[in-house]
């Protein structure tokens, strides 16, 4: 067994709301408007036909720099999407799921062809998803001038495809793309599906049952259990005694056409069977998930760009994430020792949140810290009209 644990898996502690006004959706959205007021662009106008709560936002709204956004997978169950740690999440309901590790999928065949199989059965889920009310409302809040960068811990690419105008980290990679682990060179995830189909007609029968039937057309636990089928997040489906020895899947094409040299001299040896499967005699061209897997490790650029968004930013707001890991919890860690404002907005608790608030001073509206358990898909919207009203008024 893989010396790593997975983090947090247990349901973590309720949140103290703060300020104590937000234990309320109404009192939770003035609280985030407090807390986004210093982000505001100065008014030009005095505000006169808006709420009172918004008027009191705008009177010394200096602006002293933008917000950055925090997100999870919490933003994305709205679109269909199973979470992690959530009531309905994977850690929570299926205590025996376990994530493959980066290290597995490097070294061994049998675990790719798991991998693959029970990604071709899910992809169809996430493929036909889309972006929801929040990740829209965060590229609004780009637009209004409050938010400034995204960082994502999601693999969904919903942000990027909401808001292409409002630069988007995705601090754990994306779904929507292969990577060849010899060459480096990316591979579209869907013309590999359809690779995969090709390859692997049985299973392509299947999945075309499964769809017929509506077990993909559900993320509720208890009806996919129904039907044989395991839901876990990242477009992961499990069948229970599937066959996934059986399983092929496709070579990189560019170091089957190229193979690549040796670093002591030579070319790598790449074989494939007749129909591009990549075959155990090779010495690369392995695919991969341009995602970051379980102890793997993030790319040093994604590290910078990421950390150079929260020096950039004046506070830093945190959306449905229970910042489990370690890559997530250290940014909001570096905001904090910056001294910037923090703000939670995450169903449930968050790790190490008791840390980020124990220096909150009294009479604290949210402009200074912020934790709220709100639907992000509800809430964000509503910010964003407020702040249309008081930019047209």
């Amino acid at each position: 067994m893989p010396v790593l644990r997975v983090p947090y898996t247990d349901p973590l502690p309720l949140p103290r709301i703060i300020p104590p006004s937000a234990k309320s959706t109404d009192g939770a959205i003035a609280a985030l408007l407090e807390f986004l007021a210093p982000s505001l662009p100065r008014p030009s106008v005095p505000q006169s036909s808006i709420s009172s709560k918004l008027a009191t936002c705008a009177k010394g709204a200096e602006h002293h720099g933008k917000t950055l956004l925090l997100t999870g997978a919490g933003i994305s169950v709205a679109s269909g999407l199973a979470d992690y740690r959530g009531a309905n999440g994977t850690y929570t309901l299926n205590k025996t799921y376990r994530p493959i590790y980066f290290n597995e999928f490097c070294e061994n065949h049998e675990a790719r062809k798991r991998y693959w199989a029970r990604s071709f059965l899910g992809w169809t889920t996430l493929d036909r998803a889309r972006p929801n009310k929040a990740h829209r409302a965060c590229g609004e809040l780009g637009r209004l001038g409050v938010v400034g960068h995204v960082i994502t811990q999601n693999v969904d690419s919903f942000h990027p495809a909401a808001h292409s105008h409002l630069p988007t980290t995705e601090l754990h990679g994306y779904l929507r793309s292969l990577v060849c682990l010899t060459c480096r060179n990316e591979y579209p995830r869907r013309s590999f599906q359809e690779h995969l189909a090709r390859l692997n007609p049985t299973w392509a029968a299947f999945l075309e049952e499964m769809l017929a039937s509506g077990a993909l057309d559900t993320e509720n636990p208890d009806e996919r259990r129904k039907k044989g089928l395991k839901a876990n997040p990242d477009g992961d489906v499990h069948v229970p005694d599937a066959p996934y020895t059986t399983f092929r899947y496709p070579a990189c094409p560019v170091c089957l056409a190229t193979p690549p040299p040796k670093p002591g001299g030579g070319v790598l040896k790449m074989h494939a069977d007749a129909d591009g499967a990549w075959d155990t005699s090779s010495e690369g061209g392995v695919l991969k998930p341009a995602v970051i897997m379980f102890g793997e490790s993030i790319p040093a650029a994604t590290k910078v760009a990421a950390e150079e968004a929260v020096d950039d930013a004046r506070r830093i707001l945190v959306v449905g994430s229970s910042l489990a890991t370690y890559s997530a919890w250290r940014l909001v860690k570096r905001a904090k020792e910056r001294q910037m404002p923090i703000g939670i907005l995450n169903m449930g608790g968050a790790r190490g949140e008791e840390s980020f608030f124990a220096d909150v001073q009294e009479g604290n509206t949210g402009r200074e810290a912020l934790r709220i358990s709100e639907n992000a898909e509800q809430v964000l919207p509503e910010i964003v009209r407020l702040l249309r009203e008081r930019k047209r008024s």
